[in-house]
């Protein structure tokens, strides 16, 4: 039979109902037997997953766990699934949150403008009656967050956070931009530019930038910030700069924009670290030992676990001060940044 659209009818759900009459009995065992609750016999508890298994039977966790007054799910809220970053800190996670028997709703809003479509995932993911919330974006500014914040225990996952009400584990940028200038320096760099990504583009990477511009001018150095927005991403004033002998490196906030650089090196016929020595932040992207490309190895896996357990924690009770956190990463020498 087909639809009035055109397309096959959608088959009703198998529900714990239709197993029971099927069964010949009644609901409350069904539902026993199910989810392992209460007291049923090995006989019956048989039949009902046998016949369960043979009718497609899929459990709605989400109403059981409403009608027991209690949820293990949590929304999370991710910023670009595109970017490796952020796909591994999924992965990472959704890994740790099924080692402490909690599940995960994902939503993602990549090349989201303004946060509008943000806004609306949370929203969404609390309509879902989600027990927590993981916000590992950093695009939705913190006043932002404070309605959710009051609705169900969150945490900021990653990015800098300025309300010190608001949950967060972060990464420590002002100490990645510290290693990444360090090694510039210690190499004998003394004129670099920066990447420097609006706060629109890239909170966590403007972050990143401006700490690195600001340690580069307080180590001796000269610095030519290079704004990246939305309509240009930066590299061709950059690499215009080395080409006039203005800069001898080009310091970037993610892997993925030095990637850019040095692709768009190549094609200019520039060598790196010959003609320009050039590094990322992140470190997770896979191949970067092929590629040589001097970064920060992010601890994600570590922030995955911390966020994790912190939720959990605020899932149970309220803490008695606000969870703050800030991890620290290390710096992966892979030969992108040459001597002068």
């Amino acid at each position: 039979m087909s639809s009035t659209s055109g397309g096959p009818a959608a088959r009703r759900p198998f529900t714990e109902a239709d197993l029971a009459v099927r069964l010949g009995v009644s609901r409350a065992t069904v539902s026993r037997a199910l989810h392992g609750t209460g007291r049923v016999s090995l006989p019956t508890r048989r039949r009902v997953l046998e016949m369960a298994e043979r009718m497609g039977y899929v459990p709605n966790v989400m109403a059981s766990e409403l009608a027991a007054g209690r949820t293990r799910t949590v929304g999370l809220l991710l910023r670009d699934s595109y970017n490796p970053a952020y796909g591994l800190l999924h992965a990472r996670l959704q890994s740790e949150a099924h080692r402490v028997g909690i599940e995960v709703l994902t939503v993602t809003a990549t090349g989201d403008v303004g946060a509008s479509r943000q806004i609306a995932g949370l929203t969404r993911l609390l309509g879902m009656r989600v027990s927590g919330l993981i916000v590992a974006t950093g695009d939705v500014p913190s006043e932002r967050l404070l309605p959710f914040r009051e609705a169900v225990p969150m945490i900021r996952a990653g990015r800098p956070e300025s309300d010190p009400e608001i949950h967060a584990v972060t990464y420590d940028e002002e100490h990645h931009a510290a290693l990444i200038v360090s090694h510039v320096l210690e190499r004998g760099h003394r004129s670099v530019a920066v990447l420097t990504p609006s706060r629109e583009v890239s909170l966590p990477e403007s972050v990143r930038a401006t700490a690195m511009a600001r340690l580069a001018l307080a180590g001796g150095a000269s610095v030519s910030a290079v704004s990246v927005h939305r309509n240009s991403d930066g590299i061709a004033e950059a690499l215009g700069l080395v080409e006039a002998g203005e800069v001898s490196a080009v310091l970037c906030p993610t892997d993925l924009r030095a990637l850019e650089v040095l692709r768009a090196a190549r094609s200019r016929g520039l060598s790196v670290p010959g003609d320009v020595s050039v590094t990322g932040c992140d470190g997770v992207l896979p191949g970067l030992d092929l590629i040589g490309l001097t970064s920060v190895r992010l601890p994600v896996e570590e922030l995955a676990t911390r966020v994790v357990g912190h939720l959990v924690g605020l899932m149970r009770e309220a803490p008695a001060d606000p969870v703050h956190e800030s991890l620290r990463g290390e710096l992966v020498d892979r030969g992108s940044v040459g001597s002068v």
